[in-house]
């Protein structure tokens, strides 16, 4: 489920174009909304956002563990990273895929629907101050964890452990973005819609 390359097929099927060949080279939804619109970067963003979603929630069709458990969490957790992993490295695509925010925006979503909100409300504050998606994105994966345990008081081990280790992966999947950032490099965004009557880049 995690390595449906939706941003890849999209593009090919659709623009005959192959994102990771323009723009950022991500295969995400902001560079598919940079590359080929508005219109398909929602909805490559929305798909991706569902497939980490139900991974998480596949444990719900099982009668192995009882829900809210340790040992449920845990599971969840696993599904959730297999998701992760399969959208970075997608086996449909060849092994290049995006940075998982998407994704992973789902999996915590189905984890901790009301903490995620929060985030995606620091996610948007900051993206409006600073209009860099990439920048955004990391403040808000640093503030998972924060609002776990600050807020909702989340004392689980596990779910502390997979919180801090997103906001670092966070760091490691944005590294180009983040010598773009220091050398002002780094595109901003912008909400604008792509002429249909333009091509997209070759």
């Amino acid at each position: 489920m995690g390595s449906i390359p939706t941003s890849v097929w999209v593009g090919k099927i659709f623009y005959g174009t192959d994102v990771r060949e323009h723009g950022s080279g991500n295969a995400g939804a902001t560079n598919t909304i940079r590359v080929l619109g508005l219109l398909p970067g929602i909805f490559v963003f929305i798909v991706d956002v569902l497939k980490g979603y139900f991974a998480v929630r596949l444990l719900y069709l099982t009668d192995f563990y009882i829900p809210q458990t340790g040992m449920f969490i845990n599971f969840q957790l696993i599904l959730g990273v297999a998701a992760l992993v399969g959208h970075i490295f997608p086996i449909f695509a060849q092994f290049r895929g995006g940075k998982g925010v998407a994704v992973l925006s789902g999996v915590v979503f189905a984890l901790q629907p009301y903490a995620t909100l929060i985030v995606f409300g620091i996610w948007v504050i900051s993206l409006l101050i600073t209009r860099y998606v990439s920048l955004s994105s990391m403040i808000a994966g640093f503030s998972f964890p924060l609002v776990l345990i600050f807020v909702y008081r989340t004392t689980n081990p596990s779910l502390i452990i997979f919180a801090f280790t997103l906001a670092i992966l966070m760091l490691f999947t944005h590294q180009k973005n983040i010598e773009r950032l220091l050398s002002g490099e780094e595109s901003k965004f912008h909400l604008r819609k792509k002429d249909k009557h333009k091509s997209p880049p070759r």
